[in-house]
């Protein structure tokens, strides 16, 4: 499953600054209703709203290879949540790896990001 991405750094940072925010172990996952998902559901195929997902891994993780390895498994575990249980639309979501995230598998990802989102009230 394709993520509509986060590609503005102003829209990360307004994730952080001025959304809610539930912090794990292994990742801290912040949430923001976005403004501009009407207008983007207009130029969507489907005429669909959906969210924006943003991934970040800071240089303090490790190498490239670390980095892009945390967010492969990120994405594996965020698209096996998104097929298990449906998220509200509409929204930014960020969600920044943790030094504990470094050398976890995908299912210790999931169980944190179901975590997350509990909290979050993200679940229909």
């Amino acid at each position: 499953m394709k993520f509509t991405a986060i590609t503005e750094n102003h829209l990360y940072s307004k994730a952080y600054s001025k959304g809610k925010r539930a912090v794990t172990s292994a990742l801290a996952v912040y949430v923001l209703p976005d403004y501009q998902a009407k207008r983007l559901a207009k130029a969507h195929p489907e005429k669909k709203v959906v969210n924006r997902i943003g991934l970040t891994t800071s240089t303090k993780l490790g190498g490239a290879v670390v980095r892009s390895r945390t967010r492969r498994i990120l994405r594996a575990a965020l698209s096996s949540v998104m097929k298990e249980r449906e998220l509200k639309v509409g929204f930014l979501i960020v969600i920044a790896a943790r030094s504990a995230s470094v050398g976890r598998k995908s299912t210790d990802i999931k169980r944190e990001l179901y975590i997350a989102f509990e909290k979050l009230g993200m679940f229909k």
